[in-house]
């Protein structure tokens, strides 16, 4: 049998002392209304996984403001305090149930979907992005060509993520996650072929972080020392599934040891398959070198609903797991690996199709 007790730990995470090493990782559903106010349905879908006893929910991608940063329509915001105060409701459901919560605060950059503020969108620099848009989150065809931000936008962009991170506080949240991952805007100002930049937030990757950096001291000085304050960091994107970092270790290094120093409390770094390398030429995982040059809390994400798989990543320094797939198929998982009992499999027929908007699941 195998041994689950190192799941079953306490974890801090800034000043937020967590149950359990199982979280639930960020998972977009395009469930809210139009206006991006959370539904009834969806105040159920959070409070079940707390239930299920998981320790930490974070939230899907809530976009930031009423100009860019909306990724698809039926996304939830956090632009508005009448959007703040609808998601009391969940905090307040989870935090019923013995859980934990943290907002993910997003701005969708060169990748959104569905904007109902802009025809638009905006990005690093104006390079075409890779792939085509995803079905099930109601897109069809290639992206739009973003145009490049200014530097004051870029500076309101920032502004965007304190007002957001103060209201998720109002609204009685434990933290926030910056989405700086996956593509998205703060993501597309890491990686090297969409930020084609020559100012101080292009080039080296110390100046294609410098806007993570600044983001997070922003919301750190705005939210005070006792709210947790974490970001998200991958390597691959959504339309993008093969990229890596150019500079190898040496770029984790200069990317990592920058956001160890911003204010940050955990760093969450997701990869398709966590404990694979991070690079080719050797055989370091992005969770040890987040571990090692970040210097702090670090959550996993990346296929580890496999109990076996999730004790590796965290005896390679990994502090928490989130799970996605693996929580959709089963909101109990963490109950059901305390009382020993089977898991289901993921069916994305269930869950995704023909949107990822909520479907049934059990309370």
């Amino acid at each position: 049998m195998q041994n689950t007790d190192f799941l079953f730990q306490k974890v801090k995470l800034g000043n937020t002392e967590v149950s359990n090493r199982a979280s639930i990782a960020p998972m977009t559903r395009i469930s809210a209304t139009s206006e991006g106010i959370v539904t009834d349905r969806m105040v159920s879908y959070y409070t079940s996984f707390a239930k299920g006893g998981f320790g930490l929910i974070i939230t899907e991608g809530t976009y930031i403001d009423d100009k860019y940063s909306q990724t698809y329509y039926d996304q939830p915001g956090i632009a508005y305090d009448e959007q703040a105060n609808a998601w009391k409701k969940v905090a307040a459901s989870v935090h019923q149930e013995g859980a934990k919560i943290f907002m993910q605060l997003q701005h969708t950059g060169p990748l959104s979907q569905g904007n109902r503020f802009a025809g638009e969108t905006v990005a690093p620099s104006a390079v075409q992005p890779k792939g085509e848009q995803l079905t099930f989150y109601l897109g069809e065809g290639p992206f739009a060509m973003p145009r490049e931000v200014t530097k004051e936008e870029i500076s309101d962009i920032i502004k965007s993520f304190v007002s957001a991170a103060q209201r998720a506080k109002s609204a009685g949240f434990d933290g926030v996650e910056i989405h700086g991952a996956n593509g998205y805007l703060l993501d597309a100002f890491l990686t090297e072929y969409t930020n084609q930049r020559t100012d101080e937030y292009g080039g080296s990757a110390e100046n294609r972080v410098r806007i993570l950096v600044e983001v997070a001291k922003a919301v750190r000085e705005a939210v005070g020392e006792d709210f947790t304050v974490g970001i998200r960091i991958s390597q691959s994107k959504v339309n993008d599934y093969t990229y890596k970092w150019s500079g190898k270790e040496e770029d984790a290094k200069s990317i990592f040891g920058q956001l160890g120093q911003a204010g940050l409390d955990y760093i969450h770094v997701t990869e398709y398959e966590a404990w694979q390398p991070a690079f080719d030429s050797s055989d370091v995982t992005l969770v040890e070198l987040a571990k090692q040059y970040g210097g702090l809390t670090v959550i996993a994400n990346g296929q580890l609903e496999d109990v076996a798989r999730a004790k590796d990543i965290v005896e390679k320094g990994a502090d928490v797991v989130t799970l996605g797939k693996g929580a959709l198929a089963n909101h109990d998982w963490i109950k059901k690996v305390e009382n020993g009992e089977a898991l289901d499999a993921f069916d994305a027929e269930k869950v995704l199709r023909p949107t990822a908007k909520l479907k049934d699941f059990e309370l």
